[in-house]
């Protein structure tokens, strides 16, 4: 299931609305990045996934804006432009 935590703040005589985040737990990041709730526990174990929150001692959570920046970092348009950024 998804969280959501919203606030809002007084801001000079007006109301300000901070962000919306999403917390996603790891099944809907799973499905968020459509690989198996497997693999991202794989991915926090070798440090090579989307940063994650522990929310307890067996509860992990992820940011979807997060998931989000990640994913798009990981995004080519070609092979040609991954394996010239994996040389660099």
């Amino acid at each position: 299931m998804s969280r959501r935590r919203m606030s809002r703040r007084k801001f000079k005589g007006r109301h300000m609305t901070s962000q919306v985040t999403r917390y996603l737990d790891e099944g809907s990041a799973a499905r968020m990045l459509n690989v198996s709730p497997r693999t991202l526990q794989r991915w926090r174990n070798d440090g090579s996934g989307p940063a994650f929150i522990r929310a307890g001692l067996r509860r992990v959570l992820y940011d979807a804006a997060e998931i989000e920046r990640w994913a798009n970092a990981r995004t080519f348009p070609h092979r040609a432009a991954e394996l010239a950024r994996a040389a660099a």
